[in-house]
């Protein structure tokens, strides 16, 4: 190779560098989901319809929050909760995450369209529109929890009953297994879904009657469905959830990193009857996320892009500079 030839392929290597790593930088990072079993507050009133809901209480909460919180059921979160979840969200606001947004989840009524559960292992799916690395906690309410009284802190046990840190995901879904404990009537299990690349953390309400009866209080409280893949395709168009960057109403502030959490004492067990593609189970073991071929297009496309502009203008200073030597 001669010395002219050397100079033009270091340096278009040398401003391929820079290039690259604004590509990778430029993409932001996202996670977005919510409770499907036992089905959250949120996700059971999207299944409705937010412009028709059945249940009085899905009615009362569109009422007060109107539909675009539930065309965005996946994004009840906290960008920069940081683990500080009790001192961010006030009592009275834990399923809103007290976001004004969100209103609508706090209403105090025992008629939530609400899911049979009973005690001891339970198999929990988390449905993950944009899945990431991190790590959940349910908690479940204390013994004599009225559900006509706002929901607070002390009304959730101490410690959670359930913990796992990055779960496998099944078929978009993440699915670990927890054992509840013995309880009767209806009560609440309140989850958070903390990101361990990201302070960012996600909050859910999923109703639950164990036994036989309705959790008293009234009147039978309707089953809760969770939205279906063509109810969340459908309706697309009608969230303002941007899964490729924090749109709707994320905070706008830079995320920063945080250390991820140690593996948890009861590591998930999935489903054997479904388990996921190798490119799922990656991504959710690898923390990548939906936008992962954003990025890898974007760092694709700046190497291609300063290659080619650093070799031309290499090029066209040695064709001038070898003129000039003639």
């Amino acid at each position: 190779m001669t010395a002219r030839r050397r100079k033009v392929t270091t340096v278009a290597a040398l401003g391929i560098a820079p290039l690259a790593f604004v590509g990778l930088a430029a993409a932001p990072a996202v996670a977005h989901g919510s409770m499907t079993d036992p089905v959250s507050r949120v996700s059971a009133c999207f299944a409705e319809g937010p412009e028709s809901p059945d249940s009085a209480a899905c009615k009362a909460a569109v009422a007060a929050s109107g539909t675009q919180a539930f065309y965005d059921w996946n994004e009840v979160n906290i960008a920069n909760a940081a683990g500080n979840h009790k001192q961010l969200i006030p009592d009275g606001k834990l399923c809103s995450a007290g976001r004004d947004k969100y209103k609508g989840l706090d209403l105090p009524r025992a008629d939530w369209p609400s899911s049979k559960l009973a005690s001891g292992n339970h198999t929990f799916h988390y449905k993950a529109t944009a899945p990431h690395k991190g790590s959940f906690e349910l908690y479940l309410t204390k013994d004599g929890y009225d559900p006509t009284r706002p929901l607070k802190w002390s009304d959730l046990e101490e410690k959670p009953f359930a913990k796992v840190t990055n779960p496998k995901l099944v078929n978009g879904e993440y699915v670990f297994d927890g054992a509840v404990p013995n309880k009767s009537g209806r009560h609440l299990i309140y989850s958070i879904w903390q990101r361990s690349d990201s302070p960012e953390a996600f909050y859910t309400c999923s109703d639950v009657v164990f036994g036989q009866d309705n959790g008293g209080a009234g009147s039978a409280a309707p089953t809760a469905s969770a939205p279906s893949e063509k109810e969340i395709a459908d309706s697309a168009d009608k969230s303002t959830v941007d899964h490729n960057g924090h749109g709707g109403d994320h905070s706008t502030k830079a995320e920063t990193p945080a250390l991820d959490a140690p593996d948890a004492p009861n590591a998930p067990e999935v489903n054997s009857a479904s388990q996921p593609s190798a490119s799922t189970e990656n991504l959710a073991e690898t923390g990548g996320d939906s936008n992962t071929s954003y990025i890898a297009i974007g760092g694709a496309a700046a190497l291609a892009l300063g290659a080619a502009a650093m070799f031309g203008a290499a090029r066209r200073k040695a064709t001038v500079s070898g003129r000039r030597s003639r």
